[in-house]
C-alpha cells in the first residue's frame, strides 16, 4: 500500500511515523507513506496556500491552485484508489471504514486547514471525505495520523500476529473482552479460572459473553447497529 499525504506541515506529521508499528511497517515494505508540503505548489514568492473567501466571513481557505497541481502530479504518477479530505464533516471514521481502506493499494489523504478549502476540491478531486470525531482541531495532520495508523495495523504481516487485529474491539460491532496475564493473583485480585481450564470452546464462549456485555453496558448503540 501507498499512502501520500498532503499537509501544510509535514513535520507535525512525521513523527508518528518514525516509531513502534508504522515504523517497522514501513522498513519492512509493507507500506510506503510520502509527505508532500503543500507550499511547494504555490505560483507566488509567498508561496501562498490560503486566501479570503468569497461573499465576506470570518476565517481563510486553502486556495484550489495548489492543491489541484499536487494532487494531479500524483495522479499523473500512478492510479489512486481514493483521494480521501480529512475534515469535521466528514463520515466518522469506524472500524468498517478502515478494513476497507487497509484493501486499497494507493490512496492520498488531504489535510485541511484554516475554514477548509475551496469547495470546488471536495467537489472535483475528493473521493471520500473523513472525521475523526464531532470536534474541530487545527488541521487535519492528527486526523490523517489517526487513519494512517488505523489502516496500516491491518496490513498483512504488520503486526505479526494476523489474527491479532481481527480480535480487537468493533470488528464484530462488540467491544473487546476483558483480558489478562501475569500474575495469576495480585493484592488478591484473581484471575477467572475459566482462563486456566484449557477448554478452548468454553473460553471462546465466556469471551464472547463478557464482550456483549460489556458492549450493553459501555455502547449500547453498537448493538443497535448489528
Amino acid at each position: 500500500m501507498r499512502i501520500d499525504i498532503i499537509t501544510v506541515l509535514p513535520e507535525l506529521l512525521k513523527s508518528p511515523f518514525e516509531a513502534s508499528i508504522l515504523k517497522r511497517a514501513i522498513e519492512a515494505n509493507l507500506v510506503e507513506v510520502h509527505f508532500h508540503n503543500l507550499r511547494d505548489y504555490t505560483s507566488d514568492n509567498y508561496k501562498s496556500i490560503d486566501d479570503t473567501q468569497f461573499g465576506g466571513g470570518a476565517g481563510m481557505v486553502m486556495m484550489i491552485e495548489p492543491i489541484d497541481k499536487c494532487i494531479s502530479q500524483l495522479q499523473s504518477e500512478r492510479k489512486y484508489d481514493d483521494v480521501i479530505y480529512m475534515t469535521p464533516d466528514g463520515e466518522t471514521l469506524n472500524q468498517g471504514i478502515a478494513n476497507h481502506i487497509s484493501l486499497k493499494e494507493n490512496i492520498i489523504i488531504l489535510c485541511g486547514h484554516y475554514k477548509g478549502v475551496d469547495q470546488r476540491v471536495r467537489d472535483h478531486f475528493i473521493t471520500r471525505e473523513i472525521s475523526i470525531g464531532d470536534y474541530v482541531l487545527s488541521g487535519g495532520e492528527l486526523g490523517a495520523a489517526v487513519l494512517c495508523d488505523a489502516i496500516i495495523r491491518l496490513i498483512p504481516g504488520v503486526l505479526g500476529n494476523e489474527t491479532s487485529a481481527l480480535t480487537d474491539s468493533f470488528q464484530d460491532n462488540l467491544l473487546a473482552p476483558p483480558i489478562y496475564t501475569r500474575p495469576r493473583e495480585y493484592k488478591g485480585w484473581k484471575v477467572p479460572e475459566l482462563l486456566f481450564s484449557g477448554n478452548l470452546p468454553k473460553i471462546e464462549k465466556w469471551r464472547e459473553e463478557q464482550a456483549y456485555e460489556r458492549t450493553k453496558a459501555l455502547r449500547p448503540d453498537l448493538l443497535d447497529e448489528k
